[in-house]
């Protein structure tokens, strides 16, 4: 079975530098770059099967954004924004296309990791040449973000490995059917033994939940306001991918991204919210017919 070399890159930010690693599918001498970037608590290990699919055509890179998974931590929490992650996904793209003559990019981004991507996107000269946003837009639902936000925020401890898995599938049920098999990976990915105690944590940095605490309506209004400037700006072709019961992109925000901006074509993954996995091969054909083709 195919599997990924885990590197690192040297990124910085106000409060110092951290480390953010990554995983790396497919030949390194490939110049199709495929980036894939995970949600809020998630890792890169989400994109396994995807990368696998993908690695005869692309180059797969799949950071892990910091403070979550293998990369390390910011010192300063109150930087665990979209600036701060766009800032070190350039650093990752440079190390990425180094000494190689393309200087573009697809991207494939789950929920905080298409913000990201609209982030970049965004920008002029942008390295991003494709855009999926799985299942993500400019306005997020405020009560769904809270309850993102409470269930960052807990620090939970488990006494096994099974009683950790059996919450992490209990809050990830809106992601859609799996099987065992399925759900004990999405488990494994994201649950780590923490040394000191023995007890299974979620592997991320708690820190990262000081940003959701310190929001308030009005930055929400101009977090919302900035996010549509964003995606008004994106010049390059653009897939969305909306999870029909989906609590965080509402089908009316969804339409509307078919209309400005870069006029995203919609798809949308019945029977699953917040958000699709892209673990299963229907779900991956989505995707590998947006990215492969040429038009």
């Amino acid at each position: 079975m195919l599997e990924a070399k885990i590197k690192s890159v040297q990124c910085i930010s106000p409060s110092g530098l951290h480390r953010m690693a990554y995983k790396e599918w497919g030949a390194e001498d490939n110049p199709n770059v495929l980036l894939c970037v995970h949600g809020v608590t998630r890792v890169s290990d989400d994109f396994d099967n995807l990368a696998r699919a993908l690695a005869g055509d692309y180059r797969v890179v799949c950071p892990d954004v910091v403070g979550r998974g293998r990369s390390g931590k910011l010192r300063n929490p109150q930087l665990y924004r979209l600036p701060q992650y766009v800032a070190d996904m350039v650093t990752l793209i440079a190390r990425v296309l180094a000494n190689g003559e393309r200087q573009s990019v697809d991207w494939f981004g789950t929920s905080m990791g298409g913000l990201i991507g609209m982030g970049l996107a965004s920008l002029p000269d942008s390295p991003i040449g494709k855009l999926v946003l799985n299942d993500i837009g400019p306005v997020l639902d405020p009560v769904a973000l809270q309850r993102i936000g409470d269930y960052i925020g807990q620090d939970l401890r488990f006494p096994s490995f099974e009683a950790g898995a059996k919450f992490v599938r209990d809050v990830s049920l809106p992601f859609g059917e799996h099987s065992d098999d399925e759900w004990r990976k999405l488990a494994a990915d994201v649950l780590v033994r923490d040394e000191r105690d023995g007890q299974w944590v979620r592997h991320y940095d708690m820190g990262l939940a000081l940003p959701f605490r310190s929001a308030t309506p009005e930055s929400a209004k101009a977090d919302e306001a900035g996010l549509w400037a964003a995606y008004d700006a994106i010049r390059c072709p653009t897939l969305l991918v909306r999870g029909q019961q989906s609590d965080l992109l509402s089908r009316a925000t969804a339409e509307d991204m078919t209309r400005r901006g870069p006029q995203a074509t919609l798809v949308e993954i019945p029977d699953v919210g917040h958000a699709p996995t892209f673990l299963h091969d229907d779900q991956i054909a989505i995707a590998r017919k947006f990215l492969l083709n040429p038009n």
